[in-house]
């Protein structure tokens, strides 16, 4: 539990009421569309053709990676809020 703890610190966050919970999940959701917007930039550098192949992989990678960290972090914060884990 205690790495779940380091891991999403927002989603253990303090919610006092139903608008906490509803904000804690609405800035996950804005950060995603932040880092989403950041990665398809990066993805116009795949325009050149030796590091398309290879940045395509990572950007794939990586936007994997933030999408499932993105929604554990909201599950995780529903879960905390109605107390279903301590």
């Amino acid at each position: 539990m205690d790495m779940l703890r380091k891991f999403f610190p927002f989603s253990f966050k303090e919610k006092k009421d139903v608008a906490a919970l509803i904000i804690n999940v609405l800035l996950y959701i804005v950060a995603g569309i932040v880092i989403g917007f950041v990665l398809g930039l990066l993805g116009l550098l795949g325009a050149i053709p030796v590091i398309g192949v290879i940045l395509a992989l990572v950007l794939g990678l990586v936007s994997s990676i933030v999408e499932l960290y993105i929604l554990v972090g909201i599950v995780l914060s529903f879960l905390d809020y109605f107390k279903v884990i301590k």
